[in-house]
């Protein structure tokens, strides 16, 4: 069995120049932990990493609050590898801001953003969802009037009835307020007003 003091191992270390006795764990723990530098440093790389990926992550959105009439009640099917779901969406003025309430068919809330002065924020206790946020900023896109659409999204373009944000959105419209949506990785919704009648 090998046995290795706590002298011997400093003194091999630092080439013999440790002569006086401390504590072992506390002199080894100090010469394997890395410095505080180091510390801030990797955690300023995961700190600007992170912001970096958040911000390639977010929907754009436009340069002003395009002028909707409000309140809307949209029906949202999703459509996805022969899948569909079904959500109704409250959009609401509330404030300066603009409410987004998205829940199922049973009243069960799915997803709440407020878009205030160009960015989103929570509406009340459930967790973040991306999808409901791409979605919600996506419509904000389709529900444009076309007079406003290139002051609010320089590089959109629309033709007809198709409306497209390049490497974003893709918008086929069959009515002002009927449409496909499509994103380049999926998936596809179909956007209706609600009736008084379920979907």
């Amino acid at each position: 069995m090998l046995n290795v003091t706590c002298r011997s191992w400093l003194a091999s270390e630092s080439g013999g120049s440790a002569t006086r006795d401390a504590d072992c764990s506390a002199v080894i723990a100090s010469k394997l932990a890395p410095t505080g530098s180091a510390i801030v440093l990797g955690f300023l790389l995961f700190a600007a990493a992170l912001l970096l990926s958040a911000c390639a992550s977010q929907p754009p959105l436009p340069e002003q609050t395009p002028n909707l009439s409000l309140p809307l009640q949209l029906h949202i099917q999703r459509l996805r590898a022969e899948q569909r779901q079904d959500w109704v969406l409250v959009i609401q003025r509330e404030g300066p801001g603009i409410r987004w309430s998205m829940m199922d068919l049973l009243g069960i809330p799915q997803a709440r953003q407020k878009l205030v002065d160009g960015t989103w924020h929570a509406d009340g206790l459930l967790p973040p969802n991306p999808e409901a946020r791409e979605l919600f900023a996506a419509l904000l896109f389709a529900l444009t009037p076309r007079d406003e659409l290139h002051g609010n999204y320089p590089a959109a373009w629309q033709h007809g009835a198709q409306r497209t944000l390049p490497e974003r959105w893709d918008v086929r419209y069959s009515q002002p307020m009927s449409f496909e949506l499509n994103l380049p990785k999926g998936p596809k919704y179909q956007v209706t007003p609600l009736s008084g009648e379920a979907p």
